[in-house]
């Protein structure tokens, strides 16, 4: 790879957020801002090749990203100027304003840009609330958000949500027509409207943390640039909701899982399950801000939510001195609170995982597996890896050493990242007879 293609890359992961939010403002529209910066990077190519890697990226392929959006409305007002008898008459609403028109900043529209009640005045975080309006379903929500403010490839988004690409790529289609159809102002908004909207925002930042803790495809187990985009994200809206005990929770959760990221592989990229890992290599600072946050999340209000509960599960991993000395009744504990809240098949999976490490008769791998054999039939998880993964590794423990072949097998098949299934391969080695 040659150091453009490589500044390129780089300016993708780090910049992309950016240069689509700033373009929205000039577009109008997310369609084609989503072009227009798209054709930026296609042209930094040729340019950056010729004349060099510019000193700022981010600020090149923005400016080169507004340009061709400015030329493509200019292009669009020509041809309504010079062919208006070849097209149908632009109705107007009841307001007078033609459909489809860019809102103008009276109307706190597109063109506005600014914060609504102040506010932390940040063009991702105005997209991130435009693709987060309660206008739109809540999946939407999260799967534009994650492709627009986060630039996640729309299989990934797939991935996360566990439904195929198509299905996927028409939901994000449907969701930009619904935010011009229904004229969604690109602001972030009043301080009234701000908590019905925050469990979408809280969400999306979440999943793509997910999205990069574990890749859900590529030689790579984690993406830093993900893991670090979710928790600058997760920083700005704690920053705009500083009272908001679910937004500290959240990035408590991060900052208490993205400090294992340097023990959760070996130096050859070889996945380290937790009970293997060096807590040394733990990142102290993180861990002690994250479990600082928990505990503020966990005390501000009336009863925790689920960010704060899963904040509080990852708090007594970090809290543990060694794998031995964690606390699974507590761990347990907590999932079941997470449950009452957040029914979740993959909270429940996780908790039969944890359910293992405890004594029989109520824990252990036997109470475990007949608790994920029940999940297994639920269609929600249906196609989800770690569930045969996670009745593999009971299989094995209870010396059932075929059928957890078996199970090795179907994770195997499902898994798409590496290091994941280079793991898989050498526990289902171990097991086949």
């Amino acid at each position: 790879m040659d150091d453009v293609t490589r500044a390129l890359e780089d300016a993708h992961r780090r910049e992309w957020a950016f240069v689509l939010a700033a373009t929205v403002r000039v577009a109008g529209d997310l369609d084609l801002a989503e072009e227009c910066a798209q054709e930026a990077y296609v042209s930094a190519l040729a340019a950056w090749q010729r004349d060099g890697v510019p000193r700022s990226p981010g600020a090149w392929l923005t400016t080169a990203a507004r340009h061709k959006a400015l030329d493509a409305l200019r292009r669009a007002s020509t041809l309504r100027r010079k062919l208006p008898l070849l097209v149908e008459p632009v109705e107007a609403d009841a307001t007078g304003r033609a459909a489809g028109q860019v809102l103008d900043a009276a109307d706190g529209g597109w063109a506005a840009g600014g914060t609504a009640g102040g506010g932390v005045p940040d063009d991702r975080l105005r997209l991130l609330f435009t693709c987060c309006h309660p206008a739109l379903a809540p999946e939407a929500q999260v799967a534009l958000t994650l492709r627009l403010v986060c630039g996640v490839p729309t299989p990934d988004v797939a991935h996360a949500f566990l439904v195929p690409e198509a299905t996927m790529a028409a939901r994000i289609t449907r969701a930009k027509k619904k935010i011009q159809g229904a004229r969604i102002p690109y602001r972030v908004p009043a301080a009234a409207e701000l908590p019905e909207r925050l469990d979408s925002v809280l969400t999306v930042v979440h999943l793509l943390f997910s999205t990069g803790h574990t890749a859900p495809s590529g030689a790579a187990l984690v993406r830093d640039d993900l893991c670090e985009r979710a928790v600058d994200l997760a920083r700005t809206v704690v920053a705009l909701l500083p009272d908001e005990p679910e937004a500290r929770g959240l990035l408590g959760l991060l900052l208490l899982t993205h400090a294992r990221r340097h023990a959760r592989t070996d130096p050859e990229g070889r996945l380290v399950l937790l009970e293997d890992q060096d807590r040394d290599r733990w990142d102290p600072v993180l861990v002690s801000l994250g479990l600082k946050l928990t505990a503020e999340a966990l005390t501000a209000g009336p009863a925790p939510g689920r960010f704060a509960l899963q904040a509080a599960i990852a708090g007594v991993h970090a809290a543990a001195p060694t794998f031995a000395d964690t606390r699974w009744d507590r761990v347990v504990g907590l999932y079941d609170r997470l449950l009452a809240v957040w029914d979740s098949p993959v909270v429940a999976l996780n908790r039969a995982a944890a359910l293992a490490f405890l004594p029989a008769p109520d824990g252990g791998p036997e109470a475990a597996l007949a608790v994920v054999d029940t999940l297994a039939a639920d269609p929600r998880l249906a196609g989800y890896p770690y569930l045969p993964a996670a009745r593999a590794d009971l299989l094995r423990r209870l010396g059932r050493s075929t059928e957890a072949a078996a199970a090795y097998q179907e994770s195997l098949l499902l898994t798409q990242n590496a290091a994941e299934q280079a793991f898989l391969a050498g526990r289902l080695a171990a097991v086949r007879p």
